[in-house]
């Protein structure tokens, strides 16, 4: 693990004019910094938030970004968490008063002097030594490093503005954005959106990265806010000379920075490559991410970027809040669902200890194609044929094992 004295090393001379470091070498120098112990986790209002936001400032000075924060390259918050667990956190300007804790965005801009303007944003803080929103169970704390969740989509940030920054004859100009308070509820994102230190009308595109650093075998990379705008989907395919698997999803409502813009009327596009067994727990560091797989995706949205340079401004269209149309449920199957999916059924990504789907056999990579009365073809029909059941209720759940159709009683 490289000391942040070396990380600081590293960036002054690059500064200097030494020669460029290799794309993956400079992902893997981003990600390690990031998700070292030394940053204890960048939980937001933390000196390791802080240490996250200098090194985040200094890279950006590095590749010559004006800042564009309100205190040059920051911009603070104050937030107040609620104790209603019905109540949004509040968010405000920063506060003298020392109970308030404080985030912080950091904000590097390539001013082409053009009429619009792409935001380029990722989420660097994380969860800290853990508490809520961790998934990890033992009674010992441990540093949550946030290798993938996000210094994975902090990392194509920077790769992206060193591709972006001297971009000739462009039609943009490029706006870069860490954000903190993500993980407590769309923090900074929010701030910004409400007290942009730009004009949002100038505004093109939103681009969110978070969770990117997981690229699977199969190459699939879903894609959020594709019906934000009616150019995206043309865009999407047509720039995918990666060999990349594209699974859409047409909302501009999830849980990251995205929406914060999206509920700005902005087009939004949020790229994720997928829940893990890792995610939300200390186990998620900087050696389990897929750096050529992280390279790839950054050269897919730098191509879509100046695919869409020299067109006209986009337009805006309101999408489906997808989580509002999802069932609710009594029982559960104990089951990680594979988001990234894209053939019939709904493929397994991880089971749990000791519930439904375990006890009656099922097994990781085993594809649902049926659940009682009920055809399963995607997630979402999935979640309807679940949440017609109850605690004690038994069924017939038909799954595909490779090249075998297999059926199980399950009891919930």
């Amino acid at each position: 693990m490289r000391t942040i004295t070396v990380l600081f090393s590293l960036l002054i001379l690059s500064s200097c004019g030494a020669p460029s470091v290799a794309p993956v070498d400079q992902l893997k120098t981003d990600v390690a910094y990031l998700a070292s112990d030394e940053l204890e986790g960048r939980e937001t209002g933390t000196k390791g938030e802080q240490l996250a936001a200098d090194y985040l400032a200094q890279r950006f000075a590095a590749l010559g970004l004006s800042p564009k924060g309100v205190e040059d390259y920051r911009q603070k918050f104050s937030y107040k968490p609620s104790t209603n667990p019905h109540e949004q956190t509040k968010v405000d300007a920063p506060s003298q008063d020392q109970g308030m804790p404080q985030g912080i965005n950091v904000i590097g801009y390539k001013d082409n002097g053009a009429d619009k303007t792409v935001i380029i944003g990722a989420h660097f803080d994380h969860l800290g030594w853990g508490g809520e929103g961790s998934l990890y169970r033992d009674s010992i704390p441990s540093v949550h490093n946030g290798a993938d969740d996000n210094a994975s989509g902090v990392a194509l940030l920077l790769y992206l503005a060193e591709r972006l920054k001297d971009e000739k004859n462009t039609q943009s100009n490029y706006l870069f954005i860490g954000f903190s308070g993500e993980e407590k509820g769309l923090l900074g994102s929010n701030y910004f959106a409400k007290n942009p230190t730009i004009d949002l009308a100038s505004v093109n595109v939103m681009i969110n990265m978070d969770m990117v650093g997981r690229l699977n075998e199969e190459n699939t990379l879903a894609v959020h806010g594709v019906g934000t705008s009616p150019r995206f989907k043309q865009l999407l395919f047509a720039n995918n000379d990666f060999g990349l698997n594209i699974a859409e999803h047409e909302s501009g409502v999830g849980p990251s920075d995205h929406t914060s813009f999206y509920l700005m009327d902005l087009p939004v596009l949020h790229f994720f490559t997928g829940q893990h067994e890792d995610y939300h727990k200390p186990s998620d560091d900087a050696d389990k991410i897929n750096y050529p797989g992280l390279e790839t995706i950054g050269q897919y949205i730098y191509a879509l970027v100046t695919d869409l340079d020299d067109d006209p401004k986009l337009s805006f269209r309101k999408t489906k809040n997808e989580s509002e149309e999802t069932p609710r449920f009594k029982v559960g199957l104990g089951v990680i669902p594979d988001y990234l999916y894209t053939g019939t059924g709904m493929r397994i990504d991880g089971v749990s200890e000791d519930k439904p789907a375990q006890k009656a056999g099922l097994q990781k990579g085993d594809v649902v194609v049926r659940l009682g009365d009920s055809t399963v073809t995607d997630m979402m029909s999935y979640m309807r044929a679940l949440s017609v059941f109850k605690q004690g209720d038994s069924t017939q759940a038909t799954i595909e094992r490779g090249a075998e159709s297999l059926e199980f009683r399950i009891d919930f």
